[in-house]
């Protein structure tokens, strides 16, 4: 008998401050209202912001996951787990980022592992580097998410970033343009951005999802698709249809 597994989504980008974290948990919230058990893992070990914006109390990291499974005390996942809803949990980032330096991609990839098989949707939220840990959460994912805004810095390293891809026949990632950043500011237009990244934008999201009182959300520990009045919204619709063509990949 076949056993179902889940599939990892990583959001990455090439500059930090370009809204992964707050996508990550947006696209969550998505797929909760779609009854979909999601996993948030808060890989940017360095300096996450997950488990600061769900305002919940953590009691264990990704730090102590790996501690304790390379000192043989690891003994079930849900050990390391943040439940946010019914069917939103998140796993933060080391509490005191002196430990990251500790861990080794090794065991983060059996953390992954091990989430398949617990959930239906595990969403990775990383940092801008491409190092050795970020290098292997990439190829463990099933879909990977590149975030780009309107900025000319980010726009020429993206372009790199996906040469890159290309050289490796990387083919399993997807651009979103992230407008929301700058409600003002649209200095090149999705033609230009398209022609530059030599690279199709799958997904935009509007400069209408800026959000005025985001800081209230991020205080008070609320996803904003979480919320009905944002529901019917076009860039809801955006976000819902990226969980849509995940699963209609799985099911290829």
């Amino acid at each position: 008998m076949a056993i179902n597994r889940g599939k990892i989504l990583c959001l990455f980008g090439v500059k930090g401050g370009i809204g992964k974290s707050i996508l990550a948990m947006n696209l969550a919230g998505v797929a909760s209202n779609k009854n979909k058990k999601t996993l948030i893992i808060d890989m940017d070990i360095y300096g996450g912001s997950i488990a600061l914006a769900l305002n919940k109390p953590v009691n264990k990291t990704i730090y102590n996951f790996v501690d304790d499974y390379n000192n043989n005390r690891y003994k079930d996942l849900k050990d390391y787990i943040t439940n946010y809803n019914e069917f939103i949990d998140y796993i933060a980032c080391p509490k005191d980022p002196r430990k990251s330096n500790k861990i080794d991609s090794e065991y983060l990839e059996i953390l992954l592992d091990k989430s398949k098989f617990n959930y239906d949707l595990i969403i990775l939220d990383t940092n801008h580097i491409l190092n050795e840990i970020n290098l292997s959460i990439l190829d463990k994912s099933d879909e990977i998410l590149l975030i780009i805004s309107n900025d000319s810095f980010d726009i020429k390293n993206m372009r790199s970033l996906i040469s890159i891809f290309k050289d490796l026949d990387k083919t399993n990632y997807k651009v979103l343009l992230n407008n929301s950043l700058y409600r003002d500011r649209e200095y090149f237009s999705l033609y230009d951005i398209k022609d530059i990244i030599k690279n199709n934008i799958d997904y935009s999201i509007s400069n209408k999802f800026y959000i005025r009182d985001i800081d209230k959300y991020i205080m008070d520990g609320k996803i904003i698709t979480l919320n009905k009045k944002y529901i019917n919204t076009k860039d809801y619709q955006v976000l819902e249809s990226i969980i849509e063509d995940i699963e209609v990949r799985e099911n290829e």
